[in-house]
């Protein structure tokens, strides 16, 4: 009786799902498109603005060298560097400015959080693939560039779950 109640549970399950729309889509030709600007601390509250945390950007104007990003990386990653830039800000004194690892960073959002001027965000980028590892490290100018996203498929949640349209 037990085993006849198992089997007639586990199709009515199976039969529930039939009629739903599958979770997948296209990867290389459907990017998934994630709400907001990504990752970003908000001073007025004293908290971070939830988003997407994907790939940084620096703002050259805003950034002080004070390296406080690299030390909150410090512990858990250590994938930012403190290079020397070729350019003279007046505000950089050291000219020296964040460099990340991709290969080591883990996207905690900590450097973000450890910024006093707001000068390093995450963005919705997601696609940081490279065939080498050198590739996975963003020189300061590399970081100032904002990334071209382009993601069509967003998601839909309702009582029966999550789609995409």
């Amino acid at each position: 009786m037990g085993t006849a109640t198992g089997i007639i549970k586990a199709l009515n399950s199976g039969i529930k799902h039939i009629a739903t729309k599958r979770f997948t889509f296209r990867y290389p030709e459907q990017k998934l498109k994630f709400v907001g600007d990504g990752y970003q601390f908000d001073p007025t509250s004293g908290a971070g603005i939830a988003g997407y945390k994907g790939r940084h950007i620096l703002f050259h104007d805003k950034c002080t060298g004070c390296n406080l990003c690299s030390i909150a990386c410090e512990e858990i990653a250590e994938a930012i560097a403190m290079p020397k830039v070729p350019e003279q800000w007046k505000h950089n004194k050291k000219a020296i400015m964040p460099q990340i690892d991709y290969g080591k960073c883990v996207f905690c959002g900590l450097c973000v959080d450890a910024c006093p001027f707001y000068a390093l965000y995450m963005t919705n980028d997601y696609e940081l693939s490279s065939f080498t590892k050198e590739g996975l490290i963003y020189t300061p100018a590399q970081l100032q560039v904002k990334p071209q996203v382009q993601q069509d498929v967003e998601i839909q949640i309702d009582e029966k779950g999550a789609k995409h349209g």
